[in-house]
Protein backbone atom coordinates (compact mmCIF):
# COMPACT_ATOMS: atom_id res chain seq x y z
CA UNK A 1 0.00 0.00 0.00
CA UNK A 2 2.97 2.21 0.92
CA UNK A 3 4.31 1.67 -2.39
CA UNK A 4 1.43 1.98 -4.20
CA UNK A 5 1.32 5.63 -2.56
CA UNK A 6 4.71 6.37 -3.29
CA UNK A 7 4.12 5.34 -6.87
CA UNK A 8 1.54 8.13 -7.18
CA UNK A 9 3.57 11.18 -5.26
CA UNK A 10 6.88 10.25 -7.82
CA UNK A 11 4.47 10.25 -10.99
CA UNK A 12 2.46 13.11 -9.45
CA UNK A 13 5.85 15.32 -9.31
CA UNK A 14 7.72 14.42 -12.41
CA UNK A 15 4.03 15.50 -14.60
CA UNK A 16 4.22 19.01 -11.99
CA UNK A 17 8.30 18.68 -13.58
CA UNK A 18 6.83 18.47 -17.27
CA UNK A 19 4.44 20.86 -16.76
CA UNK A 20 7.07 24.08 -15.26
CA UNK A 21 9.79 22.98 -17.85
CA UNK A 22 6.91 23.16 -20.49
CA UNK A 23 5.79 26.74 -19.45
CA UNK A 24 9.27 27.95 -19.13
CA UNK A 25 10.02 27.22 -22.53
CA UNK A 26 6.44 28.75 -23.99
CA UNK A 27 4.63 25.50 -23.93
CA UNK A 28 1.34 25.60 -22.24
CA UNK A 29 -0.28 22.57 -20.86
CA UNK A 30 -4.03 23.80 -21.48
CA UNK A 31 -3.35 24.83 -24.66
CA UNK A 32 -2.27 21.23 -25.61
CA UNK A 33 -4.58 19.85 -23.93
CA UNK A 34 -7.22 21.78 -25.87
CA UNK A 35 -5.84 21.13 -29.02
CA UNK A 36 -5.71 17.06 -28.86
CA UNK A 37 -9.32 17.03 -27.40
CA UNK A 38 -9.75 18.96 -30.49
CA UNK A 39 -8.65 16.39 -33.03
CA UNK A 40 -9.89 13.67 -31.39
CA UNK A 41 -12.17 12.06 -34.13
CA UNK A 42 -14.77 11.93 -31.10
CA UNK A 43 -15.53 15.62 -31.81
CA UNK A 44 -16.00 15.61 -35.54
CA UNK A 45 -19.37 13.46 -34.67
CA UNK A 46 -21.03 16.47 -33.07
CA UNK A 47 -20.07 18.96 -35.64
CA UNK A 48 -21.77 19.57 -38.75
CA UNK A 49 -22.75 16.10 -41.18
CA UNK A 50 -20.29 14.21 -38.65
CA UNK A 51 -23.34 12.26 -37.78
CA UNK A 52 -23.28 10.83 -40.82
CA UNK A 53 -19.60 9.27 -40.38
CA UNK A 54 -21.22 7.46 -37.05
CA UNK A 55 -23.97 6.03 -39.04
CA UNK A 56 -21.78 4.48 -41.77
CA UNK A 57 -19.40 2.95 -39.13
CA UNK A 58 -22.69 1.07 -37.26
CA UNK A 59 -23.44 0.14 -41.08
CA UNK A 60 -20.04 -1.49 -40.95
CA UNK A 61 -20.53 -3.30 -38.20
CA UNK A 62 -23.85 -4.43 -39.14
CA UNK A 63 -21.87 -5.99 -42.46
CA UNK A 64 -19.36 -7.03 -40.24
CA UNK A 65 -21.92 -9.23 -37.82
CA UNK A 66 -23.57 -10.49 -41.52
CA UNK A 67 -20.22 -11.92 -42.29
CA UNK A 68 -18.93 -13.40 -39.06
CA UNK A 69 -22.40 -14.69 -37.48
CA UNK A 70 -24.79 -15.22 -40.83
CA UNK A 71 -21.34 -16.23 -43.15
CA UNK A 72 -22.74 -13.64 -45.96
CA UNK A 73 -20.05 -14.02 -48.51
CA UNK A 74 -17.45 -12.98 -45.68
CA UNK A 75 -14.67 -13.75 -47.80
CA UNK A 76 -15.24 -10.17 -49.51
CA UNK A 77 -17.89 -9.02 -47.42
CA UNK A 78 -16.03 -8.67 -44.39
CA UNK A 79 -13.31 -6.81 -45.63
CA UNK A 80 -15.58 -4.54 -46.93
CA UNK A 81 -17.07 -3.98 -44.12
CA UNK A 82 -13.88 -3.08 -42.21
CA UNK A 83 -12.89 -0.87 -45.44
CA UNK A 84 -16.25 1.39 -44.77
CA UNK A 85 -15.20 1.38 -40.75
CA UNK A 86 -11.85 2.57 -41.61
CA UNK A 87 -12.29 5.48 -44.24
CA UNK A 88 -15.53 6.97 -42.21
CA UNK A 89 -13.57 7.13 -39.42
CA UNK A 90 -12.80 11.38 -39.00
CA UNK A 91 -9.13 12.40 -38.85
CA UNK A 92 -7.85 9.31 -40.01
CA UNK A 93 -6.74 10.33 -43.16
CA UNK A 94 -6.85 6.88 -45.25
CA UNK A 95 -9.32 7.56 -48.10
CA UNK A 96 -9.75 10.54 -49.60
CA UNK A 97 -12.79 10.86 -52.31
CA UNK A 98 -12.00 14.47 -53.02
CA UNK A 99 -9.11 13.02 -54.89
CA UNK A 100 -10.54 10.60 -56.88
CA UNK A 101 -13.18 12.61 -57.88
CA UNK A 102 -10.50 15.20 -59.53
CA UNK A 103 -8.46 11.98 -60.70
CA UNK A 104 -7.45 12.50 -64.17
CA UNK A 105 -10.00 15.30 -64.90
CA UNK A 106 -8.31 18.08 -66.96
CA UNK A 107 -11.28 20.43 -66.64
CA UNK A 108 -10.59 20.23 -62.41
CA UNK A 109 -8.32 23.31 -61.38
CA UNK A 110 -6.58 20.56 -59.29
CA UNK A 111 -6.26 18.26 -62.24
CA UNK A 112 -3.97 15.28 -61.09
CA UNK A 113 -2.62 11.67 -61.75
CA UNK A 114 -1.10 8.29 -60.09
CA UNK A 115 2.31 10.23 -59.37
CA UNK A 116 0.18 12.72 -56.79
CA UNK A 117 -2.13 9.95 -55.00
CA UNK A 118 0.96 8.07 -54.56
CA UNK A 119 2.98 11.25 -52.94
CA UNK A 120 -0.67 12.85 -51.04
CA UNK A 121 -3.15 10.13 -51.00
CA UNK A 122 -3.44 7.57 -47.61
CA UNK A 123 -3.44 4.11 -47.17
CA UNK A 124 -6.02 2.92 -49.12
CA UNK A 125 -5.71 5.41 -51.54
CA UNK A 126 -2.49 3.98 -52.75
CA UNK A 127 -4.46 0.50 -52.54
CA UNK A 128 -7.23 1.70 -54.89
CA UNK A 129 -5.32 2.40 -57.31
CA UNK A 130 -5.27 -1.69 -58.40
CA UNK A 131 -9.67 -0.77 -58.30
CA UNK A 132 -8.77 2.13 -60.46
CA UNK A 133 -6.68 0.64 -62.43
CA UNK A 134 -8.92 -2.55 -63.00
CA UNK A 135 -6.54 -4.95 -62.08
CA UNK A 136 -8.09 -6.15 -59.13
CA UNK A 137 -11.00 -7.76 -60.70
CA UNK A 138 -8.56 -9.27 -63.51
CA UNK A 139 -6.82 -11.25 -60.85
CA UNK A 140 -9.74 -12.08 -59.20
CA UNK A 141 -11.13 -13.74 -62.45
CA UNK A 142 -7.97 -15.28 -63.08
CA UNK A 143 -8.33 -16.93 -59.36
CA UNK A 144 -11.81 -17.91 -60.33
CA UNK A 145 -10.99 -19.25 -63.66
CA UNK A 146 -8.53 -21.43 -62.21
CA UNK A 147 -10.79 -23.14 -59.76
CA UNK A 148 -13.58 -23.47 -62.06
CA UNK A 149 -14.50 -27.00 -64.08
CA UNK A 150 -15.57 -25.76 -67.50
CA UNK A 151 -16.65 -29.46 -67.88
CA UNK A 152 -20.52 -29.40 -67.23
CA UNK A 153 -20.56 -26.81 -69.92
CA UNK A 154 -18.92 -28.29 -72.61
CA UNK A 155 -21.03 -31.68 -72.03
CA UNK A 156 -23.66 -29.88 -72.16
CA UNK A 157 -23.64 -26.66 -74.76
CA UNK A 158 -27.21 -25.95 -74.29
CA UNK A 159 -26.21 -24.54 -70.63
CA UNK A 160 -24.72 -21.80 -72.44
CA UNK A 161 -28.15 -20.27 -73.79
CA UNK A 162 -29.51 -20.36 -70.10
CA UNK A 163 -26.75 -18.92 -68.51
CA UNK A 164 -26.80 -15.97 -71.68
CA UNK A 165 -30.59 -15.73 -70.58
CA UNK A 166 -29.75 -15.24 -67.20
CA UNK A 167 -27.79 -11.77 -68.13
CA UNK A 168 -31.49 -10.14 -69.18
CA UNK A 169 -31.59 -8.45 -65.20
CA UNK A 170 -28.41 -6.45 -66.23
CA UNK A 171 -30.53 -5.04 -69.86
CA UNK A 172 -33.84 -4.64 -68.14
CA UNK A 173 -32.32 -2.61 -65.04
CA UNK A 174 -30.44 -0.55 -67.47
CA UNK A 175 -33.51 0.46 -69.31
CA UNK A 176 -35.39 0.72 -66.22
CA UNK A 177 -33.04 3.54 -64.45
CA UNK A 178 -32.97 5.70 -67.12
CA UNK A 179 -36.98 6.03 -66.83
CA UNK A 180 -37.35 9.51 -65.36
CA UNK A 181 -40.23 9.61 -63.18
CA UNK A 182 -41.19 11.35 -59.44
CA UNK A 183 -42.75 9.39 -56.90
CA UNK A 184 -46.62 10.24 -56.36
CA UNK A 185 -46.91 13.44 -53.50
CA UNK A 186 -42.96 13.75 -52.96
CA UNK A 187 -40.88 15.60 -55.73
CA UNK A 188 -38.02 12.68 -55.54
CA UNK A 189 -36.92 11.41 -58.43
CA UNK A 190 -35.59 7.94 -57.60
CA UNK A 191 -33.81 6.90 -61.16
CA UNK A 192 -32.06 10.01 -62.05
CA UNK A 193 -29.10 8.11 -63.46
CA UNK A 194 -27.14 8.32 -66.68
CA UNK A 195 -26.81 5.76 -69.57
CA UNK A 196 -23.10 4.86 -67.27
CA UNK A 197 -24.67 4.35 -63.82
CA UNK A 198 -27.28 2.95 -65.59
CA UNK A 199 -25.14 0.20 -66.80
CA UNK A 200 -23.17 0.20 -63.71
CA UNK A 201 -26.28 -0.85 -61.77
CA UNK A 202 -27.64 -3.32 -63.83
CA UNK A 203 -24.30 -4.96 -63.43
CA UNK A 204 -25.93 -6.41 -60.46
CA UNK A 205 -28.29 -8.27 -62.67
CA UNK A 206 -25.73 -10.63 -63.19
CA UNK A 207 -24.54 -11.22 -59.45
CA UNK A 208 -20.56 -10.97 -60.50
CA UNK A 209 -19.22 -9.24 -57.73
CA UNK A 210 -15.55 -8.52 -59.81
CA UNK A 211 -17.42 -7.48 -62.74
CA UNK A 212 -19.76 -5.17 -61.36
CA UNK A 213 -16.77 -3.61 -59.88
CA UNK A 214 -14.55 -3.75 -63.33
CA UNK A 215 -17.41 -1.81 -64.86
CA UNK A 216 -18.26 0.36 -62.42
CA UNK A 217 -14.95 1.97 -62.39
CA UNK A 218 -14.72 2.02 -65.52
CA UNK A 219 -18.22 3.77 -66.17
CA UNK A 220 -19.35 5.51 -62.84
CA UNK A 221 -16.58 5.19 -59.72
CA UNK A 222 -19.01 7.72 -57.98
CA UNK A 223 -21.23 4.74 -57.11
CA UNK A 224 -18.39 2.28 -56.59
CA UNK A 225 -19.57 1.33 -53.00
CA UNK A 226 -23.14 1.18 -53.13
CA UNK A 227 -23.06 -0.91 -55.90
CA UNK A 228 -20.28 -3.07 -54.31
CA UNK A 229 -22.10 -3.78 -51.34
CA UNK A 230 -25.24 -4.33 -53.07
CA UNK A 231 -23.61 -7.15 -55.40
CA UNK A 232 -22.03 -9.33 -52.95
CA UNK A 233 -24.62 -8.71 -50.52
CA UNK A 234 -27.38 -9.92 -53.43
CA UNK A 235 -24.94 -13.00 -53.95
CA UNK A 236 -25.02 -13.61 -50.30
CA UNK A 237 -28.88 -14.01 -50.47
CA UNK A 238 -28.86 -16.21 -53.36
CA UNK A 239 -30.54 -19.05 -50.90
CA UNK A 240 -33.23 -16.89 -50.07
CA UNK A 241 -34.09 -14.31 -52.90
CA UNK A 242 -33.86 -17.67 -55.74
CA UNK A 243 -35.92 -20.20 -54.35
CA UNK A 244 -39.92 -18.13 -54.19
CA UNK A 245 -38.76 -17.01 -57.98
CA UNK A 246 -38.07 -20.94 -58.88
CA UNK A 247 -41.58 -22.32 -57.13
CA UNK A 248 -43.37 -19.41 -58.45
CA UNK A 249 -42.35 -19.86 -62.36
CA UNK A 250 -42.43 -23.60 -62.55
CA UNK A 251 -44.62 -26.48 -61.39
CA UNK A 252 -44.20 -29.81 -59.37
CA UNK A 253 -44.20 -31.72 -62.72
CA UNK A 254 -41.24 -29.33 -64.40
CA UNK A 255 -38.90 -29.26 -60.95
CA UNK A 256 -39.09 -33.40 -61.05
CA UNK A 257 -37.59 -33.78 -64.24
CA UNK A 258 -34.55 -35.69 -63.99
CA UNK A 259 -31.94 -35.07 -66.64
CA UNK A 260 -29.76 -37.79 -68.01
CA UNK A 261 -25.98 -38.33 -66.87
CA UNK A 262 -23.73 -35.65 -68.65
CA UNK A 263 -21.47 -37.42 -70.87
CA UNK A 264 -17.22 -37.53 -69.86
CA UNK A 265 -15.46 -34.73 -71.28
CA UNK A 266 -11.87 -35.18 -72.37
CA UNK A 267 -8.77 -33.57 -71.20
CA UNK A 268 -8.33 -32.50 -74.51
CA UNK A 269 -11.48 -30.80 -75.03
CA UNK A 270 -10.69 -28.81 -71.54
CA UNK A 271 -7.62 -27.48 -72.94
CA UNK A 272 -9.36 -26.31 -76.30
CA UNK A 273 -12.23 -24.84 -74.70
CA UNK A 274 -10.75 -21.72 -72.89
CA UNK A 275 -8.18 -21.32 -75.48
CA UNK A 276 -10.95 -20.88 -77.93
CA UNK A 277 -13.20 -19.21 -75.48
CA UNK A 278 -10.49 -16.46 -75.02
CA UNK A 279 -9.41 -15.51 -79.10
CA UNK A 280 -13.76 -15.94 -80.38
CA UNK A 281 -14.93 -13.44 -77.39
CA UNK A 282 -12.07 -11.04 -77.68
CA UNK A 283 -12.09 -10.62 -81.42
CA UNK A 284 -15.63 -9.91 -81.02
CA UNK A 285 -15.94 -7.98 -78.00
CA UNK A 286 -12.16 -6.68 -77.45
CA UNK A 287 -13.92 -4.42 -74.32
CA UNK A 288 -14.20 -7.96 -72.91
CA UNK A 289 -10.53 -9.52 -73.25
CA UNK A 290 -9.33 -8.46 -69.60
CA UNK A 291 -11.81 -10.40 -67.80
CA UNK A 292 -12.38 -13.36 -70.80
CA UNK A 293 -8.45 -13.46 -71.02
CA UNK A 294 -7.91 -13.60 -67.49
CA UNK A 295 -10.48 -15.84 -66.66
CA UNK A 296 -9.67 -18.48 -69.17
CA UNK A 297 -5.89 -18.24 -68.56
CA UNK A 298 -6.68 -19.29 -65.13
CA UNK A 299 -8.89 -22.01 -66.26
CA UNK A 300 -5.98 -23.30 -68.89
CA UNK A 301 -3.29 -23.41 -66.36
CA UNK A 302 -5.37 -25.82 -64.55
CA UNK A 303 -6.46 -27.97 -67.31
CA UNK A 304 -3.71 -28.25 -68.98
CA UNK A 305 -1.56 -30.11 -65.73
CA UNK A 306 1.82 -28.78 -66.72
CA UNK A 307 2.17 -25.52 -64.30
CA UNK A 308 0.69 -27.17 -60.66
CA UNK A 309 2.89 -24.37 -58.82
CA UNK A 310 1.50 -21.58 -60.70
CA UNK A 311 -2.51 -23.30 -60.68
CA UNK A 312 -2.41 -23.17 -56.63
CA UNK A 313 -0.78 -19.53 -56.31
CA UNK A 314 -3.62 -17.72 -58.50
CA UNK A 315 -5.95 -20.03 -56.66
CA UNK A 316 -4.80 -19.67 -53.10
CA UNK A 317 -2.11 -16.91 -52.21
CA UNK A 318 -2.63 -14.87 -54.85
CA UNK A 319 -6.18 -14.92 -54.77
CA UNK A 320 -6.47 -14.83 -51.52
CA UNK A 321 -4.27 -11.36 -51.20
CA UNK A 322 -6.00 -9.86 -54.25
CA UNK A 323 -9.09 -10.27 -52.14
CA UNK A 324 -8.20 -8.41 -49.06
CA UNK A 325 -6.84 -5.49 -51.59
CA UNK A 326 -9.99 -5.30 -53.36
CA UNK A 327 -12.53 -5.72 -50.40
CA UNK A 328 -10.91 -3.24 -47.91
CA UNK A 329 -10.52 -0.50 -51.29
CA UNK A 330 -14.01 -0.60 -52.40
CA UNK A 331 -15.38 -0.78 -49.08
CA UNK A 332 -13.27 2.58 -48.95
CA UNK A 333 -14.83 4.15 -51.49
CA UNK A 334 -18.41 3.51 -49.22
CA UNK A 335 -17.77 7.44 -47.63
CA UNK A 336 -20.80 8.69 -45.49
CA UNK A 337 -21.32 11.45 -48.43
CA UNK A 338 -21.25 8.94 -51.31
CA UNK A 339 -23.45 6.44 -49.43
CA UNK A 340 -26.41 8.24 -47.85
CA UNK A 341 -28.19 9.41 -50.57
CA UNK A 342 -31.83 8.58 -52.51
CA UNK A 343 -29.59 7.07 -55.29
CA UNK A 344 -28.04 4.17 -52.83
CA UNK A 345 -30.95 3.36 -52.05
CA UNK A 346 -32.70 3.47 -55.11
CA UNK A 347 -29.30 1.13 -56.52
CA UNK A 348 -30.54 -0.90 -53.19
CA UNK A 349 -33.90 -1.56 -53.98
CA UNK A 350 -33.21 -2.02 -58.27
CA UNK A 351 -30.11 -4.55 -57.45
CA UNK A 352 -32.70 -6.82 -56.04
CA UNK A 353 -34.87 -6.39 -59.05
CA UNK A 354 -32.27 -6.95 -61.29
CA UNK A 355 -31.27 -10.18 -59.64
CA UNK A 356 -34.35 -11.73 -59.96
CA UNK A 357 -34.96 -11.07 -63.59
CA UNK A 358 -31.79 -12.56 -64.07
CA UNK A 359 -32.72 -15.67 -62.38
CA UNK A 360 -35.98 -15.55 -64.19
CA UNK A 361 -34.81 -15.14 -67.41
CA UNK A 362 -32.56 -18.51 -67.58
CA UNK A 363 -35.67 -20.27 -65.91
CA UNK A 364 -38.31 -19.40 -68.59
CA UNK A 365 -35.32 -19.72 -71.17
CA UNK A 366 -35.56 -23.86 -70.12
CA UNK A 367 -39.17 -23.57 -70.34
CA UNK A 368 -38.54 -22.19 -74.00
CA UNK A 369 -36.44 -24.56 -75.09
CA UNK A 370 -38.89 -27.43 -73.71
CA UNK A 371 -40.78 -26.81 -76.09
CA UNK A 372 -38.32 -28.32 -78.83
CA UNK A 373 -36.50 -30.74 -76.87
CA UNK A 374 -36.72 -34.55 -76.95
CA UNK A 375 -34.92 -34.40 -73.56
CA UNK A 376 -36.27 -32.38 -71.19
CA UNK A 377 -34.36 -30.28 -69.22
CA UNK A 378 -35.34 -29.27 -65.87
CA UNK A 379 -36.20 -25.79 -65.87
CA UNK A 380 -34.51 -25.19 -62.18
CA UNK A 381 -30.97 -24.79 -63.19
CA UNK A 382 -31.89 -22.40 -65.45
CA UNK A 383 -31.75 -19.83 -61.92
CA UNK A 384 -28.28 -21.43 -61.87
CA UNK A 385 -27.30 -18.72 -64.77
CA UNK A 386 -26.86 -16.04 -62.63
CA UNK A 387 -23.07 -16.01 -61.71
CA UNK A 388 -22.90 -16.60 -58.18
CA UNK A 389 -20.30 -19.70 -58.10
CA UNK A 390 -21.31 -22.62 -56.89
CA UNK A 391 -23.90 -21.09 -54.70
CA UNK A 392 -26.99 -20.78 -57.13
CA UNK A 393 -26.10 -24.23 -58.79
CA UNK A 394 -26.49 -25.45 -55.17
CA UNK A 395 -29.99 -23.55 -54.65
CA UNK A 396 -31.03 -25.26 -57.81
CA UNK A 397 -29.98 -28.79 -56.04
CA UNK A 398 -31.75 -28.03 -52.78
CA UNK A 399 -34.81 -26.64 -55.07
CA UNK A 400 -34.95 -29.51 -56.97
CA UNK A 401 -34.61 -32.47 -54.16
CA UNK A 402 -37.58 -30.97 -52.17
CA UNK A 403 -39.57 -31.84 -55.44
CA UNK A 404 -37.99 -35.59 -55.61
CA UNK A 405 -35.06 -36.60 -53.23
CA UNK A 406 -33.52 -38.85 -55.67
CA UNK A 407 -32.99 -35.87 -58.25
CA UNK A 408 -29.48 -34.73 -58.54
CA UNK A 409 -29.36 -31.62 -60.41
CA UNK A 410 -25.80 -30.08 -59.27
CA UNK A 411 -23.87 -31.16 -62.26
CA UNK A 412 -26.62 -29.80 -64.50
CA UNK A 413 -26.75 -27.10 -62.79
CA UNK A 414 -23.08 -25.94 -62.92
CA UNK A 415 -23.28 -25.94 -66.66
CA UNK A 416 -25.27 -23.01 -66.77
CA UNK A 417 -23.66 -21.60 -63.62
CA UNK A 418 -20.34 -21.03 -65.17
CA UNK A 419 -21.73 -20.07 -68.09
CA UNK A 420 -23.19 -16.77 -66.80
CA UNK A 421 -19.69 -16.07 -65.64
CA UNK A 422 -18.41 -15.83 -69.34
CA UNK A 423 -22.23 -14.08 -69.87
CA UNK A 424 -21.75 -11.66 -67.31
CA UNK A 425 -18.17 -10.59 -68.21
CA UNK A 426 -19.63 -10.62 -72.62
CA UNK A 427 -22.49 -7.82 -71.06
CA UNK A 428 -20.18 -5.80 -69.10
CA UNK A 429 -17.56 -5.94 -72.75
CA UNK A 430 -20.94 -5.24 -74.77
CA UNK A 431 -22.18 -1.87 -71.92
CA UNK A 432 -18.26 -0.44 -72.05
CA UNK A 433 -18.13 -0.83 -76.53
CA UNK A 434 -21.49 1.20 -76.36
CA UNK A 435 -20.91 3.70 -73.40
CA UNK A 436 -17.38 4.36 -72.83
Amino acid sequence: MIMKRNRFFVILALLMAFSLSGMAAGFDPAEAMEKFTGDMGISFFFTGDGWKNAVMIAVGCYLLWLAIKKEYEPLLLLPIAFGMILTNLPGAGMFHGELWSQFLDETSEHHHDYGFIMSEGGLLDILYIGVKAGVYPCLIFLGVGAMTDFGPLIANPKSLLLGAAAQIGIFVTFLVTQWDFTIPFTDIVPFSFTAKQAASIGIIGGADGPTAIFLTTKLAPELLGPIAVAAYSYMALVPVIQPPIMRLLTTKNERQIRMAQLRTVSKQEKIIFPIIVAIVVSLILPSAAPLIGCLMLGNLMKESGVVDRLSKCVQNELNNIVVIFLGVTVGATATATAFLNIQTISILVVGIVAFAFGSAGGILMAKLMNLFLKEKINPLIGSAGVSAVPMAARVSQVEGQKADPRNFLLMHAMGPNVAGVIGSAVAAGILLSFLE
